[in-house]
């Protein structure tokens, strides 16, 4: 066998392991961010499906360029191009979920919290990705998207106490 044929292709196993091991990380990490939030099962599955998606192209990509099937300048254009176009896609969700993750990296939003934002007040009984659910003081669930939230202002009557520990520490 090619000397220069087996060191290419030990670059591309290295390159796709490495890919899937970020990858399998990357999953971890979200998983477990979803789980302390309260996001559904159905929600963590999808975002799963996603990332193991996401991991493939970046997997063929890197193929692509370590085999010399396209050149970096390529294989950078060609990843600017569908990266851009997901983002444009999917921008109203990217927006509402970095919302979500940095209400909940902010402590700002708990499961059972008194809140009042854009004219809605209840607690919170469930935390997603996308939105989050608060039962109104007429029982109805009312769904807000993170973004809503995030952009405020949001009251929270029942997490002083949080809420002023994470500004002193």
């Amino acid at each position: 066998m090619d000397e220069s044929f087996l060191e290419l292709f030990l670059q591309v196993v290295i390159a796709v392991v490495i890919v899937f091991l970020a990858d399998a990380a990357i999953v971890r990490l979200i998983t477990r961010i979803a789980k302390r939030a309260g996001v559904s099962p159905a929600i963590v599955r999808e975002l799963k499906e996603v990332m193991v998606v996401v991991g493939v192209l970046v997997a063929i990509t890197a193929t692509a360029h370590i085999t010399g099937l396209s050149s970096g300048l390529t294989t950078l254009t060609i990843s600017g191009v569908v990266g851009l176009a997901i983002t444009l896609a999917l921008q109203n969700t990217l927006s509402n979920m970095i919302s979500g993750l940095l209400l909940f990296r902010d402590h700002a939003l708990a499961l059972g919290d008194s809140i009042e934002c854009a004219g809605i007040k209840g607690t919170v009984v469930k935390i997603g990705f996308r939105n989050t659910w608060i039962k109104n003081e007429a029982g109805s669930i009312v769904i807000i998207s993170n973004t809503t939230l995030a952009s405020g202002p949001l009251t929270n009557s029942t997490a002083t106490e949080r809420l002023e520990k994470r500004l002193s520490g």
